[in-house]
């Protein structure tokens, strides 16, 4: 069978690349053709790459509205290279300002449509709940609550585990000890806690000052802050040039692994970091009128995938609009070696993965996928 993928950012060629491995194994006659990055093109053929996420992704309403005709151009240009191919199903992955619209486009001109990673409408958004209703096949999910969510608006999803289980599994047998990972970057012998401000501009500009205060007060841990690898270097160094803090790039797991602790923003951070069995405190600092409206935007009672899939605060969430780090310290220093609130904390991310389900969900996605395509056929 012929299967068309979309993913638009760096998760999603991840999870995308392990998709395609899978649908793979479970159909060896696939031909594929997609929108994503390397990974992708590593796993499907980078003949088939038609497009690649550097020159798709726009972050913000700005870039959005400065870039408007490029998006329409690209959606064109998408379009008219799904007709070409003729795929027996459009897969979706995450992306849902750009993949929204394309699903609509495709069941209108009658393509099957299956979303695998549905987008976060239980957060805002919650409008786009009818056009999943209308436009898609089949939705695949990934957090054990939304199995829950989507019943309740018509939709029955079909959930296998979480693919960031297999990522997070591939990686970690290749991570390098604490030691090393300080001999390599530089560091000295003290303890360290790993900084996660984000992976948007505006969200180093945001949280990095709030998180450099923060680092003042340990004087006997060094703070290290995972940069990605698409935002420029220099984004980090205005914030902490001067203070404790160090930056590596394109390391975020290997600075976990060495870390005794972690800061992290909300987001998929959160959970790579409870399954990878870093205590953390979520710190996130949103502009007063982000924060004071956010009860009318946020439809969900806790911002971090630990807490939402655990059901409950395991995990500290300090939300602010101002450089007040006195909670942040209090709830960092209960969770560091000796805190009163570590092993509680441990205890939950051992329930965790129970919850989110063991490796290979990847494959148990794509057997459903095919699955479901041949019995359409047949």
């Amino acid at each position: 069978m012929k299967y068309y993928l979309i993913a638009g950012e760096p998760s999603g060629d991840l999870h995308g690349a392990n998709l395609i491995h899978g649908l793979r194994k479970a159909d060896p006659e696939a031909q594929f053709r997609f929108w994503g990055g390397d990974l992708m093109a590593d796993a499907g053929g980078k003949t088939n790459l038609r497009k690649h996420y550097r020159e798709t992704s726009f972050f913000g309403v700005v870039q959005v509205l400065r870039n408007l005709g490029t998006i329409r151009r690209q959606m064109r240009e998408c379009q008219d290279d799904i007709a070409a191919f003729a795929p027996d199903v459009v897969i979706l992955v995450d992306y849902p300002g750009f993949n929204m619209k394309i699903a609509r486009w495709a069941h209108e001109h009658g393509l099957r449509t299956f979303y695998y990673i549905a987008p976060k409408v239980w957060a805002s958004r919650e409008g786009r709940i009818k056009g999943i209703q209308r436009y898609v096949d089949r939705l695949f999910v990934i957090f054990p609550f939304e199995c829950d969510y989507f019943p309740k608006h018509g939709i029955k999803p079909v959930f296998e585990g979480n693919p960031l289980v297999d990522a997070l599994e591939a990686r970690r047998g290749t991570l390098p000890a604490p030691e090393e990972f300080r001999h390599r970057n530089g560091l000295d012998s003290r303890p360290v806690i790993a900084l996660l401000a984000g992976s948007r501009r505006s969200e180093i500009r945001k949280n990095m000052p709030l998180m450099v205060r923060l680092a003042e007060r340990f004087p006997g841990h060094q703070f290290v802050v995972a940069g990605v690898p698409w935002l420029d270097p220099a984004l980090y160094q205005e914030h902490i040039a001067g203070s404790p803090i160090r930056y590596v790039c394109d390391q975020t797991y290997e600075t976990l692994a060495a870390a005794e602790a972690a800061v992290v923003a909300s987001g998929t951070a959160t959970l790579e970091t409870a399954l990878l069995g870093i205590p953390e405190v979520v710190v996130y600092r949103l502009a007063p009128l982000e924060y004071y409206g956010m009860p009318l935007v946020v439809r969900c009672p806790w911002v971090s995938l630990v807490n939402l899939n655990l059901r409950r605060e395991a995990v500290a969430e300090v939300l602010q609009s101002n450089l007040d780090i006195t909670r942040a310290e209090r709830e960092l220093r209960a969770i560091l070696p000796g805190g009163e609130k570590r092993q509680r904390m441990l205890a939950d991310f051992e329930e965790l993965r129970t919850v989110i389900g063991g490796p290979g969900a990847s494959d148990r996605f794509a057997a459903r996928m095919v699955e479901l395509l041949k019995n359409r056929q047949s």
